[in-house]
């Protein structure tokens, strides 16, 4: 059953502060529920069930769907209603290419230059994440401790638009990571989960971070990335060209 989410939670997406309160608390519920695995993908978004769930009309439920997929969380059918959205191997790709590209240049920025090794405040919420994970009771929390984790490591990046931007990414790439985890595949050794060996890998990323090595940092991040995408999707095949016509060839 789809849980209420905690007053306070950090879910909304840029778009929300236009809606009215019901609307965003509706939206706010329903992401939550998506981010944390319990509507999987495919699972139909049905208005008038979501709307007795959550005791609101359903107005807000529909103002909500669409702020849902305009943020590519959700899928809309004009004849089927609503769906939370499947990523195939190639969308993943694609959405894990952008975190490749913008993720780690972000976390580099947001380490300060020359920071003595220490726990300070900066990384607190990061270290926080990642002990809720170490956790957790089941893989919907440790999806939530995850997305947290990643935000904390480029929060301070200094540039709102390239947070907004990779939030929005965290949200569709958690549609992939929890159904990788929920697969329970092995780690590059075999011997563990996906999960455990990402949380080591996490760890490695912060202690850097911590210590004031950005590129350090930035690196570790790409590799941490990179090897998920290359544990859990087949290489994508390149789309054939489109075959010259004769006149181009000889002229």
């Amino acid at each position: 059953m789809m849980s209420r989410p905690a007053p306070g939670s950090a879910f909304l997406t840029g778009a929300a502060g236009a809606l009215p309160s019901r609307t965003v608390a509706v939206l706010e519920a329903i992401k939550h529920a998506i981010l944390a695995g319990e509507l999987p993908p495919g699972r139909a978004l049905v208005e008038t069930d979501l709307a007795a769930l959550l005791g609101v009309s359903k107005t807000p439920v529909r103002e909500a769907l669409k702020t849902l997929a305009g943020a590519g969380l959700v899928t809309m059918h004009p004849y089927k209603g609503a769906v939370v959205r499947l990523v195939d191997d190639v969308q993943a790709r694609y959405i894990y290419d952008l975190r490749l590209l913008l993720e780690p240049e972000a976390l580099a920025r947001s380490v300060e230059p020359g920071r003595n090794p220490g726990d300070g405040p900066r990384w607190g919420p990061a270290h926080e994440a990642l002990a809720r994970a170490d956790t957790s009771a089941g893989q919907a929390e440790r999806s939530l401790a995850n997305r947290d984790f990643h935000h904390e490591l480029y929060a301070g990046c200094g540039n709102p638009l390239l947070v907004s931007m990779l939030d929005d990414l965290r949200d569709q790439t958690a549609l992939v990571s929890a159904a990788a985890w929920r697969g329970d595949r092995p780690g590059p050794s075999g011997s563990a989960p996906s999960w455990e060996h990402e949380a080591a890998e996490h760890r490695g990323v912060l202690a850097a971070a911590q210590a004031g090595h950005a590129e350090r940092a930035a690196s570790l991040l790409k590799a941490h990335i990179a090897s998920f995408v290359q544990r859990n999707f087949p290489a994508v095949p390149e789309q054939p060209q489109p075959a010259q016509s004769h006149q181009e060839n000889h002229g």
